[in-house]
């Protein structure tokens, strides 16, 4: 069985940092993907960042790009989401995912749900002076 597990998250002044960090853990799982997702109550949820974790391709969504960086501990099974110059609008619950699927080394990883087949409880990111 794999598990997700989030943590990190906490209350910073707009303009602070953050570094989420996700785990994911299960016998000879090797994710292929894996991404941060954020969400507000009643919303959907938005894909911010995602990582290939053998080509090392990254992606970020535009709202993100430029202050949120991903990036992945050696041995594949961890993550970090730096989060920088941190808006109001960034308030959210955000969720790690991972995905074991096949892809190809130089291409990235999708930013949606429907790719990714386990998660994280998610965890709460509040931006607010």
């Amino acid at each position: 069985q794999v598990q997700v597990t989030e943590s990190g998250g906490g209350h910073v002044q707009p303009g602070g940092s953050l570094r989420l960090s996700c785990v994911t853990s299960g016998v000879a799982y090797r994710p292929t993907c894996m991404a941060w997702f954020r969400q507000l109550p009643g919303k959907e949820r938005e894909g911010v960042a995602t990582i290939n974790t053998t080509g090392k391709r990254t992606h970020y969504a535009d709202s993100v790009r430029g202050r949120f960086t991903i990036s992945q501990e050696n041995g594949e099974n961890t993550v970090y989401l730096q989060m920088d110059s941190l808006k109001p609008d960034d308030t959210a619950m955000y969720f790690c995912a991972a995905d074991a699927g096949p892809i190809y080394s130089e291409a990235w990883c999708l930013p949606t749900v429907r790719h990714y087949a386990d998660w994280g409880q998610g965890t709460q990111v509040t931006v607010s002076s």
